[in-house]
């Protein structure tokens, strides 16, 4: 059910639409709109601040709101297709620029200069009052102090876990890592998502694990597909992001959550979830893990802060399910100090604030890049419409990646392509872009470039026969 600011917004666009609101009509000022509506202000302003990230109002410098019409028509969002399944293969280590610097490459978020002041301050503040601990060796499971805040702040978001559930890690990744060794054997088959994040399968290349790749559908991936594997014990294992997923930007449905945690239950075959991006919703809806619905602690559950706040302090966590033991065989501690800086940025309030101020920030961030993009890209380029995470996937007909990205990197822009994200020769026609940094003029310049360079490349003889597993 959508919060009451989301349903005043939607009210506002219907009323915009029928032409009760001219373009170009003042709004009423924000306490008059919360007088009228029988709201708070901080709900009103929510609800500007909507229709102002989606483009229905702007803000007039000491004048106030006025409304408007969202002008640009938006690139179609890809059609994901099945695809012939095809044998396990090895993993085989992703090949990625060499600098890993560039706004529009890398997935990660523009911290705020209050959310970098109010960190500081807690990790003062940690320092100061557990100076004692400075002789002592880390939890193996990680502080409880740290647990405790997780668990806190998880279950009021609904995921209702104990602090005991939890193991503190270097990161998303490490997570992973752990619950791979946790649970497989080298020359496992694991299934993974179709496009799939070329960490993971960075992580799988270096296990010496082979993979099958799953469609990916509009509203997750094919679990007819997966299921057929679990029948006939193909797979030992399987790996997938179920929210705001990278790089696709798909989110999985319920209902196909609680069918993939009926799954790893049903037959007893551990489901490890990447779940780095479930609190990056573009809006205040919150979106539950699959493992919200494990019954039997086949879904290993692995996230971390690395990209809602920082990848700097590599601190990530694990719920590990029946796996628990095993896993803490293979875990490393994390720093004190770090652990204990985040545990006071949670418990203060901080890192909720943190996140309400990101979600808009990136929704307004997806606005003017896909308003940018929908603009300037060649006719019939695709682009995806996410609801939450740093990523969009745009698919661009005739494009030549391999071309692109070393013209790109003459010019020094930093993107992420296609074939990047798979073991097969599909995506050719596709890369990945970061927007996590709202849309300053260098970036724009940036992607001035880059589109530039994307109409040249379209009008070269191709590199190779295209195969994008997108209609």
């Amino acid at each position: 059910m959508s919060n009451k600011y989301q349903q005043l917004a939607k009210r506002c666009i219907d009323d915009i639409k029928a032409g009760k609101l001219a373009i170009g009509e003042r709004m009423i000022s924000l306490r008059n709109f919360a007088k009228i509506h029988h709201v708070s202000i901080s709900t009103a302003v929510n609800c500007y601040e909507q229709l102002s990230a989606e483009g229905w109002i702007t803000a007039k410098a000491q004048s106030g709101f006025y409304v408007c019409n969202p002008t640009t028509k938006l690139a179609p969002a890809p059609v994901w297709n099945s695809f012939e399944r095809t044998p396990a293969v090895i993993a085989s280590k992703k090949a990625l620029p060499r600098k890993h610097s560039g706004p529009l490459g890398v997935s990660t978020l523009e911290l705020s200069e209050q959310t970098e002041r109010e960190f500081n301050a807690c990790l003062k503040r940690a320092i100061r009052r557990s100076s004692q601990q400075l002789m002592l060796y880390p939890e193996a499971s990680g502080e409880k102090s740290l647990r405790d805040a997780l668990a806190r702040h998880f279950s009021q978001l609904g995921f209702t876990l104990s602090a005991d559930e939890l193991v503190i890690t270097h990161g998303c990744l490490d997570a992973v890592k752990s619950a791979l060794l946790s649970v497989t054997q080298t020359g496992d088959t694991i299934a993974v998502s179709s496009p799939c994040f070329h960490g993971l399968l960075s992580t799988l290349s270096a296990l010496k694990l082979k993979l099958i790749e799953i469609p990916s559908r509009n509203d997750g991936i094919d679990l007819d597909e997966l299921e057929s594997l679990l029948k006939q014990g193909t797979i030992q294992a399987g790996l997938f992001s179920t929210t705001h997923m990278n790089p696709q930007g798909i989110t999985m449905s319920d209902a196909q959550k609680q069918r993939l945690a009926r799954l790893a239950n049903q037959y007893r075959t551990p489901i490890i979830e990447d779940d780095v991006y479930f609190e990056l919703s573009h809006t205040e809806q919150a979106t539950l893990p699959a493992s919200f619905y494990d019954t039997n602690g086949y879904m290993i559950w692995c996230s971390s802060m690395s990209k809602t706040l920082t990848p700097s302090y590599r601190l990530g966590w694990c719920r590990p399910g029946r796996f628990l033991a095993t896993y803490l065989g293979q875990n490393e501690e994390v720093a004190t100090f770090t652990q204990l800086a985040l545990s006071e940025f949670i418990n203060t309030g901080a890192y909720s604030k943190h996140l309400k101020r990101a979600r808009k920030q990136l929704n307004q961030n997806k606005r003017h890049y896909l308003d940018f993009l929908s603009q300037n890209l060649p006719e019939q380029s695709q682009i995806t419409h996410p609801d939450g995470g740093l990523v969009l996937w745009l698919k661009i007909p005739g494009l030549q990646t391999k071309w692109l990205t070393q013209q790109a990197q003459k010019a020094g822009i930093d993107v992420r392509i296609g074939p990047q994200f798979t073991q097969s020769n599909r995506y050719q026609d596709s890369l990945r872009l970061n927007i996590g940094f709202a849309m300053t003029e260098q970036i724009k310049q940036q992607l001035t470039i880059l589109i530039k360079l994307i109409y040249t490349c379209k009008t070269m003889p191709p590199e190779s026969p295209t195969n994008s597993g997108v209609a």
